[in-house]
């Protein structure tokens, strides 16, 4: 009886107790914040703010505590209290602003992710002189392996968490898919390095299945800089930078050649025609001290309903190889107006990139200036260049000559125009539709005048080209956010369209002119002899299209529990009838173990989720309209033919058709753990992968004519495994009010291995690759593909040493030894050019206005094929070439050292202080100056390694990775001087 009576007299109270809060939320500037969470700390009760920023929620007693968040905001927790009306400001929040990532059609909190990304701000770019956005990331990201040349118009191999791809036409498809400003496909060239605000890297098919057919190696999501709101800016931006090459490859001079000669008691070399007394440096005419300038104006406002800007950015970079270089000027503009109390957005951005780029005949030019006897003089007596065209061997045509008698230009015009409207339909629901179009011209243009030793007698040859390719994607999707309580939902539903149109053009190669005073200008001047002189590129105009429709949901519990699964469909015309439509889902889960109530009063962590994803993303990237049909054309090798008298063109099947062909899918299992120590002074994620890629295409499969009308033929053979682990920590060893320390480390390991080759209409048992040539050499392989092995295995002659008279003996198959050239049965698998390990260590130093920055990065644990070495090393040609001076060590009857086996296979571990920078800011406390930043930067500094050649950083993308074949442009080490100001 006492219970009931004391329920009775307690109700009353309770409800007393119990009241209805009710507010507005407003930002900095005291306009409504709609979508606001609401909640009671250590409750259940949430809700959000409508689109005028008013709430109303309801407590338990005066001791509830409410906490307002939204994201970009500074969290506030206030005490209930007796109060019944409750208006709040939220302020923004710098940091978590920074951990914004940019997801597939939208953004996400850093701490909701629960897939593999990483991501780069403008701030922790790397410095120097970058021809492409792809070298700010370098020694950056965890997975991501970036290599380049010395050569400024040669565009870095990407390669994300191992390759996963066996193709050979078009190279590019190892590259990650390109994301700029929400445009799928859009084209890097576009972009100027100081227009880039973020970069964030999707590395796992849960991230990137969401673009379907063209995922498979990772996406890149750039995203441009803005005014933030209520701000305008007007900033400059300028270097000026001196390259040298950073290291040559050690050949004889002219003396010590003849010397070297005469102490074999050989007979001298023929005067004067490959001996008029010179000592001729090659490598010293052809580089050169190269120069490089950057310029960078842009302004951009954000006020009212109004977000506006504009660039422009020229870069000029010389090589270290004369007659090459890259010019390039970037226009940038854009602007977005929003209506109706911003429930409706209209934008416009346009980017324009012209460039020039001077090249020389790098083929022909890179060995010459090695293999080019240092005993003649470049020039004969009455100026002209002096050549020798009855000379064999190796580099038989002046360098200096091949690089002033033969010109390349080719000019490149892209247009990126996007269109964007966005109309907030609900609370929470908002609708976005996308269109742009992107259109690249190309104006290929050469010119080999009457002198150039690669058209003799042929009164100069020229090629004009244009091509034209365009790219027009449409995308409308919507996506729907909800929070109710401790529940938080985010929706996305969507719709694809693009069209490419590629080699709308042709072009022409004609010869035979009066003079040089033209050069590729004006070809109706020529007088070919014959019409067989007179050829057209076979390049046939392609159009294929995409469709596809896309869905995701995002579930997030008590900022603890979180899911994401997404599907997406994609049909193209690329592939086979039978194969045009595929799906490609993504699951994954995560635990933010922080928040949870046993985490509390633990000081150690500040952040602690564990995350794990599954998802099939493909890769389409490369193929025309015509991968999967029958196509006629001129075979290789044919041209024209006499019919009746009548000249008339050869045509005949040049690709097979192939119904089932469908797309490389590549499914990824991935699990990751995020963390945060000491409040982030130290912060770090460890990854681990399984990328597992089917349906491997072989674009070159040999096939039987009796069977097929073409002899090749483009077929889905096989699968590829990559496993890895990944780490990234980032540190803040020292901070202080006037000095800062902060350490960045990423590492990451990758193994890679063919699975098989086979399917149950073809039977493959391996794949050569690698035709390096070399004397004696033409048809040898020198890398092989095969099941169970990495994709990348150098399979060699095994070199034993040399036998009493000095002669390179190898093993031959049977374990004998022989002192002549083995044959090619003789061959063992003996490395890989893929790396063990890859890493990259930053570190920032800033005390008061001064900051230091350096960078270290390298790869351990790979194998580089130096084949360079290996041809310059033949004692018994050096009458007709010239030899390093590694062979100075060599017996001079090695008949056999210039073969290429595991003798020259050389460990491609390096270690390199890629930058430092020194930089120091003033700020004037003025009405018109913010700051003013001067800076001395040093690229390439120095380099640890024992490889040889002249640079470790060998190309580790496409089917031949890790092989120096007389075709490395020189590495620079460069100093530049630069500023920037902000207004």
């Amino acid at each position: 009886m006492l219970l009931p009576l004391a329920l009775a007299l307690g109700a009353p109270a309770a409800a007393l107790a119990q009241q209805t809060v009710k507010g507005t939320v407003t930002d900095e500037k005291n306009a409504a914040l709609p979508g606001v969470t609401v909640r009671l700390k250590d409750g259940t009760a949430a809700v959000a703010t409508t689109t005028d920023g008013t709430y109303s929620i309801k407590t338990t007693g005066p001791a509830d505590i409410l906490v307002f968040s939204f994201v970009g905001t500074v969290s506030k927790e206030i005490i209930a209290g007796a109060q019944t009306s409750l208006n709040v400001t939220l302020l923004p929040d710098a940091q978590q602003l920074n951990d914004v990532v940019v997801i597939g059609y939208g953004t996400a909190s850093r701490a909701d992710i629960t897939g593999a990304v990483t991501s780069i701000k403008s701030e922790e770019f790397n410095q120097g002189v970058l021809t492409t956005p792809a070298e700010l990331l370098q020694g950056k990201v965890a997975g991501l392996n970036i290599t380049k040349s010395g050569d400024p118009n040669q565009r870095p191999s990407v390669v994300l968490r191992g390759p996963s791809t066996i193709r050979t036409v078009n190279g590019g498809v190892t590259e990650p898919f390109y994301v700029i400003d929400g445009v799928p496909g859009a084209s890097i060239d576009l972009l100027a390095p100081d227009d880039i605000a973020t970069i964030d890297v999707l590395k796992d098919a849960s991230s990137t299945a969401i673009y379907g057919t063209r995922a498979a190696n990772g996406v890149i999501i750039i995203t441009t800089k803005r005014a933030k709101p209520g701000q305008s800016r007007l900033t400059y931006s300028a270097y000026g930078a001196l390259a040298k090459v950073s290291k040559k490859i050690d050949v004889l001079s002219g003396d010590e050649l003849r010397q070297y000669l005469a102490d074999n008691k050989t007979r001298p070399l023929t005067t004067p025609t490959d001996d008029d007394g010179s000592n001729t440096n090659w490598q010293d005419l052809i580089e050169r001290t190269s120069y490089a300038t950057n310029h960078n104006l842009s302004f951009a406002g954000s006020a009212n309903a109004t977000d506006y800007g504009a660039s422009v950015n020229y870069l000029k970079n010389n090589g270290a190889l004369i007659n090459t270089s890259l010019e390039r000027l970037i226009y940038r503009g854009f602007i977005n107006q929003r209506f109706f109390n911003n429930r409706l957005k209209l934008g416009v951005n346009i980017i324009n990139s012209s460039t020039t780029q001077n090249d020389i005949p790098q083929a022909q030019v890179l060995p010459g200036m090695l293999f080019y006897l240092p005993t003649v003089s470049p020039y004969n007596a009455d100026g002209s260049y002096k050549e020798n065209y009855t000379r064999t061997g190796q580099g038989t045509l002046n360098p200096l000559s091949l690089a002033n008698n033969n010109t390349y230009v080719t000019k490149d015009s892209k247009t990126l125009v996007n269109g964007l409207v966005q109309v907030d339909v609900l609370t929470g629901l908002k609708f976005t539709l996308s269109g742009s179009t992107q259109r690249a011209q190309t104006n290929y243009s050469s010119y080999l005048n009457s002198q150039s030793g690669l058209a003799v007698n042929l009164g100069g040859v020229a090629r004009r080209a244009e091509y034209v390719n365009t790219n027009d994607v449409l995308e409308a999707y919507a996506n729907y956010d909800r929070t109710l309580g401790l529940h938080s939902v985010q929706l996305l539903a969507g719709y694809s369209y693009q069209q490419d149109r590629t080699n709308d053009g042709f072009g022409i190669t004609t010869q035979n002119f009066a003079n040089n005073a033209l050069g590729f200008n004006n070809l109706y001047l020529s007088n070919p002899s014959s019409l067989a002189q007179i050829a057209f590129d076979n390049n046939p105009i392609s159009t294929l299209r995409l469709l596809s429709q896309y869905a995701r949901a995002q579930y997030q519990y008590g900022d603890r529990y979180l899911a994401q699964v997404s599907l997406r469909r994609d049909g193209s015309s690329v592939f086979g009838v039978n194969n045009r439509y595929g799906y490609f889902p993504t699951a994954a889960v995560g635990w933010r173990i922080i928040n949870e109530e046993f985490m509390r009063g633990r000081d150690l962590f500040s952040d602690l989720k564990l995350r794990a994803g599954y998802g099939v993303s493909g890769n389409s990237q490369g193929f025309d309209a015509f991968s999967a049909i029958l196509i006629y054309g001129t075979p290789p090798g044919s041209s024209k033919y006499l019919n009746n008298g009548a000249i008339s063109n050869v045509v005949n099947a040049v690709r097979n058709e192939n119904p089932d062909l469908k797309w490389e899918s590549t499914a990824t299992a991935n699990i990751g753990l995020d963390f945060g120590l000491f409040k982030n002074r130290i912060t770090g994620s460890v990854d681990y992968y399984i990328k597992k890629t089917s349906d491997l295409i072989d674009d070159v499969l040999p096939v039987s004519s009796t069977e097929f009308q073409y002899t090749t033929y483009t077929a889905n053979v096989g699968s590829m495994t990559n496993r890895g682990i990944e780490v990234a920590l980032s540190v803040v060893p020292v901070q202080t009010g006037a000095f800062t320390w902060r350490s960045s480390l990423n590492f990451s390991h990758n193994t890679n291995r063919i699975d098989n080759l086979s399917t149950d209409r073809f039977t493959i048992p391996y794949i050569q690759t690698a035709q390096l040539g070399g004397k004696g050499q033409s048809g040898n392989y020198s890398q092989i593909v095969q099941p169970g092995s990495p994709l990348g295995t150098f399979k060699l002659w095994h070199y034993l040493g040399k036998n009493e008279q000095g002669v390179s003996t190898y093993q031959k198959a049977d374990g004998s030894v022989t002192a002549t050239q083995p044959l090619t049965t003789d061959m063992q698998e003996v490395g890989s050019a893929q790396p063990k390990l890859i890493y990259g260590w930053a570190n920032t130093f800033t005390y008061k206005a001064f900051d230091l920055n350096f960078l270290v990065r390298g790869v351990y644990g790979n194998k580089i094929l130096n084949a360079t070495l290996a041809g310059l090393n033949n004692p018994a040609d050096a009458r007709l070439q010239n030899i390093p001076r590694f062979t100075l060590g060599e017996s001079f009857n090695d008949i056999n050292g210039y073969l290429i086996s595991d003798r020259f296979l050389e460990s491609g571990s390096y270690l390199r202080l890629d930058n430092a920078t020194l930089g120091y800011t003033l700020r004037p406390h003025t009405q018109y100056v913010q700051a003013l930043r001067f800076y001395v930067s040093s690229n390439n500094l120095f380099i640890v390694t024992k490889y040889r050649g002249i640079d470790p950083e060998i190309n580790i993308g496409g089917l031949t990775p890790g092989i120096d074949n007389q075709n490395f442009y020189p590495k620079t080490r460069t100093f530049t001087l630069g500023l920037s100001a902000s207004f």
